[in-house]
């Protein structure tokens, strides 16, 4: 019988997976205790300040594992890290989406969010280690990730339609029965006199059940970094840590990231090759080179780190120089404020919805402003201009 694998890197102590699991647990905690429980729409300001003190906490522990940890650890842990946190921004697109399509209300959704970064975090631990057993045992499983990865880049290249909808949402939309409203943080209500789930507890198992199909390119791109269970844990959690502050942070420039898919498509191609390069040269198969390794070239992790680096760089530059970008910036923009609008209750001082609305007209003649040659790029416009139709027509009802 074949004993069981040790996923326990003999470089790291128990005492430091102690310490380094209590301090993922106590900013969870902290998030949950001092921002999350009260419900409230973050400011700018908010979310810059705690977004920046996240990722301050993450390159401090990167900069411990390059003074502490063995030769190469830090390397690793910042190109995985990277490559994570990247991900994670294209992951906040769809939540974006997500919540767009159950209508949640912008104060209840600080606690969605924290959901599936636990929800997520769980998880891909556990696939974690179980994908590192596989690896330590079976080297064939290098072509299968590598293979995914490739698979998976060509999906984002692939153009996408105007409906959004994920299978997780077709299946929890069909098959679990919810109220038809919000009943404020509560995750279950009683209507009709039977007790079901809200929207609120519905948007959560959409976002777990997606987050479990974005572990499917999450999880072998860092393996294909490195192959070390704390690297792989450390960076994977840092880069989930504070994904809620940045979710309220760039909820308006995500979509001036015109080529951001374009960007992680060559990211996770770049790795996908690296993992098959490394499969050959660790190769047993039979049926490949008489089951010999093959003698390839291996690309290092610092290579790695700097072509990643660079991916990201062209693509950020790129985006934001756009006129494109700018004009879906813009567009991005108005959608909001239309919801924001439509969102408001009746008991909204009378100030205040003016304001709004003074706010939402100016972002329209905005859009409206720009040349038609833009204008055709906007995504879902009947849908955009329904929304306004139906948020001019609810401000003059309230204005009579």
């Amino acid at each position: 019988m074949l004993a069981p694998p040790d996923l326990t890197p003999p470089h790291v102590s128990p005492t430091v997976w102690t310490l380094t699991i209590v301090l993922i647990v106590g900013l969870l905690l902290f998030d949950y205790i001092f921002h999350v429980r009260k419900a409230h729409v973050p400011t700018l300001r908010e979310s810059a300040v705690w977004s920046t003190l996240y990722v301050a906490v993450a390159l401090l522990f990167g900069i411990g594992t390059v003074l502490w940890g063995r030769d190469g650890m830090g390397t690793e842990y910042f190109a995985g890290y990277i490559t994570e946190k990247a991900l994670s921004v294209d992951n906040v697109f769809v939540f974006l989406v997500i919540m767009s399509s159950f209508s949640v209300p912008r104060q209840y959704q600080q606690k969605v969010l924290l959901f599936g970064i636990v929800f997520s975090l769980v998880a891909r631990i556990g696939l974690i280690f179980i994908g590192a057993a596989l690896l330590e045992r079976f080297a064939w499983v290098f072509y299968l990730f590598g293979l995914l990865l490739l698979v998976t880049a060509g999906h984002l290249l692939t153009p996408k339609s105007g409906d959004h909808d994920n299978i997780v949402m077709r299946l929890a939309r069909r098959w679990l029965h919810t109220s038809e409203r919000y009943d404020g943080q509560k995750l279950f209500t009683v209507q009709d006199g039977r007790r079901m789930m809200t929207p609120l507890m519905l948007v959560m198992v959409v976002i777990g059940g997606t987050d479990l199909l974005f572990a499917l390119d999450s999880i072998p791109a860092i393996f294909g970094l490195t192959q070390d269970t704390f690297v792989v844990v450390t960076a994977t959690a840092f880069s989930l840590l504070g994904l809620r502050q940045l979710y309220f942070l760039i909820d308006h420039l995500l979509d001036r990231l015109l080529y951001l898919p374009y960007g992680l498509a060559a990211i996770l191609a770049f790795i996908g090759a690296k993992l098959i390069l490394h499969a050959l040269h660790e190769n047993n198969l039979p049926f490949i080179n008489d089951g010999a390794p093959v003698n390839v070239i291996e690309i290092s992790t610092t290579t790695s780190l700097w072509v990643i680096g660079a991916i990201l760089l062209v693509t950020v530059i790129a985006s934001l120089t756009s006129d494109k970008g700018k004009a879906r910036s813009m567009v991005a923009n108005l959608r909001q404020l239309a919801g924001e609008y439509l969102a408001l209750d009746d008991a909204a001082y009378a100030a205040d919805r003016e304001k709004l609305y003074a706010r939402l007209v100016a972002a329209e003649q905005r859009v409206t402003a720009l040349d038609e040659e833009l204008r055709r790029f906007i995504p879902d416009r009947d849908a955009l201009n329904a929304t306004l139709a139906r948020a001019h027509a609810r401000h003059a009802e309230a204005s009579r």
